[in-house]
């Protein structure tokens, strides 16, 4: 089909969640506290990781990389969810709608692979032990953290690029953001084909990091019932219980929106299931690895006994 008869959209409104009158700026004073309180509990993993020795490891080196990860991944969505519900409806030019649809999956496809990644830590860690400080060097850990960024961006150009060269004839985002589905909606043209590209591409990455995840905690599984001790095996499962928690929120939101087909669910359905995993998932992974991990616990009291000690100097 000719998109030269078809009329370019310079300006989306996105559409946001439909709230009125008391409800509206509790909404908005919900999503807001969450929201710091998200920038704030990953703010705390990174310092913590950074300032504490005892947590100078390969698992809480990737743990940081992903709590900075969020602090990107949170703010590229949610300054929008709190415009559109203070103001409604809200226009947003289609570079920057294009950008955010950009930066938005890449940092997503950048957590697939960091997942993954932390996967490879914890097999080696339990699987490979007296070879794992040699396996996950100081370079290593560097270079397995470079490559999930540069994964994550190179692979999202292929969505985003595609979506850009629609033509688009609505301009009615059903969305507190611009993402693929809502996006697709608009277009003047059969996007059919499209949306098979998207779904090989974002299908595939999370996919194969799926299979390479459950893989690996296939291997470790084994390993860890084969040690002699109940407290062995106990203290092997706890090492990878919070990161197995962060990989089923993450995955179970992700392959609900991107893998199935955009036809086969409401169009309002899209952004209820975003809040998961672009606002409660990074909300969520901070208390996740404090609250049930026994070393970060530990950090936090003597990082906490160094600050008593030196605010009680004279």
């Amino acid at each position: 089909m000719d998109h030269v008869n078809y009329t370019w959209t310079q300006t989306f409104l996105l559409a946001g969640f439909t709230t009125t009158g008391t409800l509206r700026p509790l909404a908005f004073l919900g999503t807001l506290c969450i929201y710091l309180l998200t920038l704030a509990g990953n703010l705390f993993i990174i310092i913590l990781v950074k300032t504490d020795s005892g947590l100078s490891i390969p698992m809480y080196f990737f743990i940081s990389v992903l709590s900075f990860l969020e602090l990107w991944y949170v703010s590229t969505t949610v300054p929008t969810l709190l415009h559109t519900l203070l103001h409604g409806r809200s226009p947003i030019p289609s570079a920057a709608c294009f950008l955010q649809l950009y930066i938005f999956h890449s940092l997503g496809m950048t957590e697939c692979y960091l997942l993954g990644v932390m996967a490879l830590d914890r097999y080696l860690a339990i699987c490979r032990p007296l070879h794992y400080h040699a396996l996950m060097s100081r370079q290593v850990q560097l270079w397995l953290a470079g490559s999930t960024w540069v994964a994550g961006f190179s692979a999202a150009l292929v969505p985003a690029g595609l979506t850009a060269t629609l033509p688009f004839c609505l301009q009615d985002v059903a969305h507190y953001f611009c993402d693929l589905a809502p996006l697709m909606r608009l277009a003047c043209v059969d996007t059919s084909w499209h949306a098979q590209i998207h779904g090989a591409v974002i299908g595939v990455a999370t996919g194969c990091n799926f299979v390479l995840i459950m893989g690996l905690y296939g291997g470790i599984l084994t390993a860890v019932l084969k040690l002699p001790s109940a407290a062995s095996r106990a203290k092997a499962f706890s090492t990878c219980s919070s990161h197995m928690t962060v990989v089923a929120l993450f995955y179970a939101s992700a392959f609900t929106v991107y893998v199935s087909s955009p036809g086969s669910r409401p169009a309002d359905s899209d952004k209820l299931v975003a809040l998961v995993y672009a606002l409660l998932t990074p909300f969520l992974n901070p208390i996740i690895y404090t609250l049930r991990n026994k070393e970060v616990k530990e950090a936090v009291k003597r990082v906490s006994e160094r600050m008593r000690a030196i605010w009680r100097k004279p």
